[in-house]
């Protein structure tokens, strides 16, 4: 049976409006996919604060959590994905380059032309459909 692993992802938007999309780098789990930062529940914690302390350990910056916007279940080859996303912003410090190979900010029209991680896509389709709608 595979393990399901349960984590969350932040949906990081700044005052332009862009959203903050991290590349896996060839050495971690699904290499060269585009992601939402973040990262495993560790037990004791909620899901805002697993949040927080991932983006702070991977980015190096603090952010505010807002509303969840997806919760979604993916079938990986090897194990399956609880990830849910939240709206968030950052309220201290620069995001900076340090687990991933890449970090880039990206217009929600743009998003859907990164070659996102499967567990991604339906918070992704989430947002581009939250413009068609305005």
């Amino acid at each position: 049976m595979k393990k399901i692993v349960h984590v969350v992802g932040a949906i990081i938007e700044n005052e332009t409006g862009k959203i903050l999309c991290a590349l896996r780098g060839p050495e971690m789990t699904l290499p060269n996919f585009w992601e939402f930062p973040g990262g495993k529940i560790e037990e004791g914690e909620t899901k805002e604060e697993a949040l927080k302390r991932e983006v702070q350990e991977e980015l190096g910056c603090t952010i505010e959590v807002f509303d969840q916007i997806e919760d979604t279940t993916y079938e990986y080859e090897k194990f399956i994905v609880r990830l849910e996303t939240f709206m968030s912003k950052v309220i201290s410090g620069t995001p900076m380059l340090s687990e991933h190979a890449e970090i880039r900010w990206v217009s929600r029209e743009e998003l859907p032309s990164l070659n996102w991680a499967p567990a991604d896509i339906p918070a992704i389709e989430k947002l581009t459909n939250l413009i068609r709608k305005k």
